[in-house]
Parts: structure tokens; sequence; C-alpha cells
């Protein structure tokens, strides 16, 4: 009897310690449980708010052009080709101001000067016609001269570019030397140099020669460059008067 009571009293101690255990055991398991959800957490950087939640930008101005175009500027041929936009003062004066004519390092002065609505007059009697026959309606003429060089300029004035280019394509003869202070008659039944050429309704012609009266002859260079200096020159004349017409209607477009 007292083996069965001691057997007893042992296997409740074992039972009481084995349920510790387990206790124990659920116990461990909770706190490591606790552990691990305590660390289980998202470290991820913050994520922005949603794009519907941001605030929105400003709207920025659009750009705005002006409706009113820019007109092209004056093109200076237009002022010498057409008599009625072509209204600045015309003369010798306003065509070799200081009374000179310049090519390089060259100046020409000038010796006489004529203005004259004749223009048959003002010319050979071979050029005359042509000039006539094609609606000239004036001739500017100008003598210049430098180291015993003589040359006589005759711008002649039509009413369009076509007139003064035909008057230059049939050419003949010559615009008539013009004497004056210190420039005896030259050119006079003597061998010069001539030169023609057109722009706008301009044609203006040549005529270089020795005041001494001595023939130009083909080998001759001073004559020849005499006549083309004051030919450029003329032609510089003319489109520079085209020019400052243009720039002054210009001007004026920009004042309105």
């Amino acid at each position: 009897m007292a083996d069965e009571t001691a057997a007893r009293n042992r296997k409740r101690r074992l039972l009481l310690i084995g349920g510790g255990a387990l206790a124990t055991a659920a116990v461990a398991a909770i706190v490591a449980l606790a552990v691990v959800s305590a660390n289980d957490t998202d470290d991820r950087p913050e994520t922005l708010p949603s794009a519907a939640s941001l605030p929105a930008e400003p709207d920025q101005p659009e750009p705005t052009f002006s409706d009113v175009s820019v007109p092209p500027p004056p093109n200076p041929l237009d002022y010498i080709s057409d008599p009625k936009k072509d209204t600045a003062p015309l003369s010798a004066s306003t065509l070799y101001p200081g009374r000179k004519a310049a090519g390089g390092t060259r100046t020409y002065a000038m010796a006489a000067a004529s203005d004259s609505t004749d223009c048959a007059a003002a010319a050979s009697p071979r050029l005359g016609p042509v000039l006539t026959g094609n609606g000239c309606r004036r001739v500017i003429r100008a003598t210049f001269h430098q180291g015993g060089v003589a040359v006589t300029v005759g711008v002649a004035v039509f009413d369009s570019p076509a007139q003064a280019a035909k008057a230059k394509q049939n050419a003949a003869g010559n615009i008539q030397p013009l004497a004056g202070d210190g420039v005896p008659a030259f050119c006079q039944a003597t061998a010069c140099r001539l030169t023609l050429n057109s722009v706008g309704r301009y044609a203006y012609f040549t005529v270089a020669g020795y005041t001494s009266g001595q023939a130009v002859t083909t080998a001759d260079t001073l004559a020849r460059q005499a006549g083309k200096d004051v030919s450029d020159y003329t032609f510089t004349r003319i489109r520079d008067r085209g020019e400052q017409q243009a720039a002054a209607a210009a001007a004026a477009q920009t004042s309105q």
C-alpha cells in the first residue's frame, strides 16, 4: 500500500513538471512572437502622396504674337525705277555734291554742268534720236577733269527702266562734251573714249579725252580710267539716290 502511494506521488510530480515545462514553452513562444511582431516594421522611405493630392502647378501664360505683319523694307531700285516714287530733288549738284567725282584714290573736279529737257541737243546727231525715240525727259551733264584729262557725263532720265535699257542697247555716237572752267573744248574731231550704262530709269554716257586735243589711242590708260571712274561714281550716286529715298520711306512707316 505504501508503495502504491509513493508511485502516485512520483507520477503527480512528473505531471506538474511536464505541465510547467509546457507552460514555460508556451510563454516563450508568445514572447518570441511578440518580439518578431515588434520588429516586423516597413522601413521603406515614406512614399509621396498620390498625384490627385499634390498641389496643382499654376497655369503658365501662353506666348502671344501680334497679328500685325511687319512690311518688308522698301527696295531702293523701286525708287529709281518709278517716277511716282523717285521724287527727290534731281540736279547736277544733288548727283555730284561738292562739285567732284571720285574714283578710288583719284578725285576729279567739276568744271561745268548743264541741265536740259532738249535731250537731242545734249547728244551727238547719232545719239540724240535714240534718246528722244525712247522717251528721254531730260539730260543732266557735268564735266570733270584731272591732269589734262576731261570727262563729260550725261545722265538721261526716262519714265521706266525698259526705256533706259533700250536707249543703252541702241546707243550710237556720244554725249556732247561740255567745256567750262579750266576745260576748253575737247573731243572735237578727234578720237575719245566712250562708256554707257543704265540703272533704274536712268541711262548715262561718258566721253573722255585730253584737253590738249590729242587723240585717245587704244593703248591709252589715263582717259579710259577717267571715263570709268566718272561712270562708276555716277552709278554710285544714282544708287545712293534710291537708297536714301527707300530709307526715308521706311522711317515714315516706322513712325506711323
